[in-house]
């Protein structure tokens, strides 16, 4: 009895450490990234920044494929039915906490069906205004608002984007009256921004930044919680009078739900020492980007706060995607 119940405790030890050794040899073969976007967007830049440097620390591949379509969720459904073995990754955007209360029906769980990993960087939303509109601050260009009786054109990326939802939050805390014009992306937005065609938005900060250098448009407040180096002169909306009001899109980094503990480590370890390398958090800046490099742990309580702010402003919005 004793001498097979010290066998089986041998043949036990020898399994865990077979395991603890094949865990520390990750990866033993090629990793795919997918991005949910067309190639040469911020999120596929940073992606492919990131991937670029993997394989020095890896000794293999970091394929990085552009799955786009239908608001991120063509990728999302293929990432969640992938083996929870490390070998699939996702990189994505506040698009993907949006989604769990935008689509009616979704055949994934945006929330439980991936295990964070890491947030690398946020970059956040900055309300600008077409240099017609005379507000030089934020109670200036709200007073503006109220005194308009058919309201202010807020120009967007689409319906249910964070840029959207984020002009329905400030709607509501305001009581302005805003008048959605939704636009197929930042390019025509931006465009008709600045000739003046609608009057305000919130913009993605790297969208707008050559914009505000150039005199183009006007920055009134960013919706982060510090000042942004890329434009330091601009305040932050709690600064500006609007406290705990922050918006971003955000870059970060998922596997499928399962994916053991110690590869998530090793690969939130591994991608924030490249993160965190000056020259790469130079790029992330110089993009108008706040580098974060948050841990599994702290990725995961930022993506529950986002789910509950993103609700908010689909509720308030009424967007809704079928």
């Amino acid at each position: 009895m004793q001498t097979s119940r010290i066998l089986a405790r041998a043949m036990l030890a020898l399994g865990m450490a077979a395991a603890g050794g094949a865990m520390a040899a990750y990866p033993e073969k090629p990793v795919t990234l997918v991005v949910p976007y067309p190639a040469g967007g911020a999120t596929d830049v940073i992606a492919r920044m990131v991937a670029d440097q993997l394989p020095a620390k890896w000794g293999q591949q970091v394929i990085v494929t552009n799955r786009p379509g239908a608001g991120t969720t063509v990728a999302a459904e293929n990432v969640s039915r992938a083996p929870a073995d490390g070998y699939t990754l996702y990189m994505t955007t506040a698009a993907h906490t949006i989604s769990a209360s935008l689509y009616k029906k979704l055949n994934y769980d945006p929330l439980k069906d991936f295990a964070p990993i890491t947030l690398t960087s946020t970059i956040p939303l900055v309300l600008v205004t077409t240099k017609s509109l005379q507000a030089a601050s934020l109670a200036e260009f709200i007073d503006h608002g109220k005194q308009s009786p058919e309201g202010l054109t807020m120009a967007s990326t689409g319906n249910g984007t964070p840029q959207h939802l984020t002009g329905e939050l400030f709607k509501g805390r305001t009581g302005l009256k805003l008048v959605h014009v939704p636009y197929r992306g930042d390019a025509p937005m931006l465009t008709d921004l600045i000739g003046g065609q609608v009057q305000m938005a919130f913009v993605t900060l790297s969208a707008a930044l050559p914009h505000i250098q150039g005199g183009k448009l006007n920055a009134i407040a960013v919706a982060s919680a510090k000042r942004v180096q890329a434009i330091p002169d601009v305040p932050t909306m709690a600064e500006a009078g609007m406290p705990d009001f922050e918006a971003a899109t955000w870059f970060g980094l998922f596997a499928p739900a399962g994916v053991p503990e110690d590869v998530r480590e090793k690969i939130y370890r591994d991608v924030a020492a490249i993160v965190g390398q000056p020259e790469m958090t130079r790029k992330l800046q110089d993009m108008g980007a706040q580098v974060n490099n948050s841990s599994p742990q702290e990725f995961q309580a930022f993506i529950d706060a986002e789910a509950k702010r993103w609700a908010e402003g689909v509720k308030i919005s009424g967007a809704q995607v079928d």
